[in-house]
């Protein structure tokens, strides 16, 4: 055990400890998590900033788990959040810690009904969007007098899309509130008076610039960039990456065009419904496609692998979503790169001629082939977590009777009702005759390709 660990037992209990080191595969808290974890043991209020990637979410959660009574029956502690997406990783996030304390998530776009079933049996954490959780509030009367810890995860995102009317409709609801923890991965935001900060204490982990992210231009020669778009994606390779396009009718064109040109890709916009959107997330995580299409939606908040690229086929309006942007890969202090997609006849905003961006010559362009395709493919299994199935129930499933090697198995995501799984693309089919209608526990369950 790391020396970092040995000095944290004045914080974490053994069973805490274990859970970190085993199920997150971490040897020792950062730097960042750790001050952030003493500061919160201290009662204090805090606004974190750090980059996105860092672990914010396993800093706060770690000590306010410690905080929970295990005889009080209602909520305990409340965490707001700008988006679903977010929501389903904090909750993902605070399950697999195993607490024994029952943690739910709401949100736009999720069954209310879902909603009544969940809210039911109080959950000691409660998880969600800010119009959602004022929604609940409203209708199901929740008594909020056992909420103690409020948590602001990314609250200038959730400000700047507009909750700041629901945000202080909750927090002018919550009578005993004795901490609020803000989260943020900028600085520049400000704090409204109705979160009610007293004598908050900052940590900034933010770095003062970039080194670690190179910006490249690629200039198009035509104003429809989408021949240019192609050529790009061939340069730059078989490897994971976002384009990010300003509009949705525009990242359809150019999905249509992807599709048309045999280019491998997932599309992510609010347009979407959410289990489009949350299998758009589960494909690209297990590497069934390297591409992500999508709107600015993706560029905070979401749960996605290190990636090696960012491509700006529009620019942002603001140097503040470039810069949002592009922290989804120059991540944990790994290398990344952004290019920027740029029609010689238009001039590039200031922000972006600051930076002085290198110009990548576009005859190497045209000598590139298409990507590789891609070989993994993703099935969809109707069991899940309240059907105590576990992943191993599935590795065994899949290696036993379905005859694949382990290195055929990808990644295995489990969810509340269902699982979904990556696997070689030449075995998907095969596996998928062996072993659907198979048993997983005490149920019968379905497996199909999505």
């Amino acid at each position: 055990m790391s020396k970092i660990i040995k000095d944290q037992k004045e914080f974490f209990d053994e069973k805490l400890i274990e859970s970190l080191l085993s199920k997150f595969d971490i040897t020792a808290l950062n730097p960042m998590q750790e001050e952030a974890i003493k500061t919160i043991h201290r009662k204090s209020d805090l606004v974190l900033l750090s980059p996105t990637g860092t672990g914010k979410t396993l800093a706060f959660l770690l000590p306010i788990i410690e905080t929970l009574d295990s005889e009080c029956t209602e909520i305990q502690i409340l965490i707001l959040v700008p988006s679903r997406e977010l929501a389903q990783q904090i909750e993902q996030v605070a399950r697999k810690l195993g607490s024994g304390f029952k943690v739910n998530a709401v949100y736009g776009g999720r069954s209310g009904a879902l909603d009544k079933i969940d809210l039911k049996h109080r959950p000691a954490i409660l998880i969600g969007t800010p119009g959602r959780v004022a929604d609940r509030i409203r209708r199901d009367h929740l008594p909020l007098e056992h909420i103690t810890t409020l948590i602001l995860d990314e609250y200038d995102k959730s400000l700047e899309i507009g909750f700041e009317k629901e945000m202080s409709e909750i927090i002018e609801a919550l009578p005993n509130i004795k901490q609020r923890i803000l989260t943020s991965a900028t600085s520049d935001a400000k704090i409204p008076e109705f979160v009610g900060l007293e004598k908050p204490i900052f940590i900034n982990y933010l770095p003062e610039g970039l080194p670690q992210l190179t910006i490249k231009t690629l200039l198009s020669t035509e104003k429809d960039k989408l021949k240019a778009l192609a050529k790009a994606l061939a340069f730059i390779g078989h490897q994971p990456g976002i384009i990010f396009c300003n509009f949705k009718d525009a990242l359809e064109r150019i999905s249509e065009y992807l599709t048309d040109n045999h280019i491998d890709h997932e599309s992510y916009h609010g347009g979407m419904e959410q289990i489009d959107r949350e299998r758009a997330l589960i494909k690209f995580r297990n590497g069934t496609n390297q591409l992500l299409l999508a709107t600015d939606l993706a560029a905070r908040g979401l749960d996605i692998p290190e990636i090696e690229f960012i491509l700006h086929y529009h620019l942002p309006l603001r140097k503040k979503e470039f810069t949002h942007r592009n922290g989804r890969t120059a991540r944990m202090n790994r290398d990344g790169i952004a290019y920027i997609l740029h029609w010689e006849g238009d001039e590039l905003p200031d922000f972006i001629q600051e930076i002085a961006p290198q110009n990548l010559n576009f005859e190497d362009l045209e000598k590139a082939s298409h990507p590789s395709p891609v070989k993994w493919k993703t099935l969809y299994i109707t069991g899940g977590r309240q059907d105590k199935v576990s992943k191993g129930d599935i590795a065994g499933l899949f290696l036993k009777q379905g005859q694949i090697q382990k290195d055929q198995l990808g990644v295995i995501e489990l969810q509340q009702n269902c699982s979904y799984v990556g696997v070689h693309a030449e075995k998907a089919e095969a596996l998928i005759e062996k072993t659907n209608n198979s048993k997983l526990k005490k149920k019968k369950v379905r497996i199909s390709l999505i």
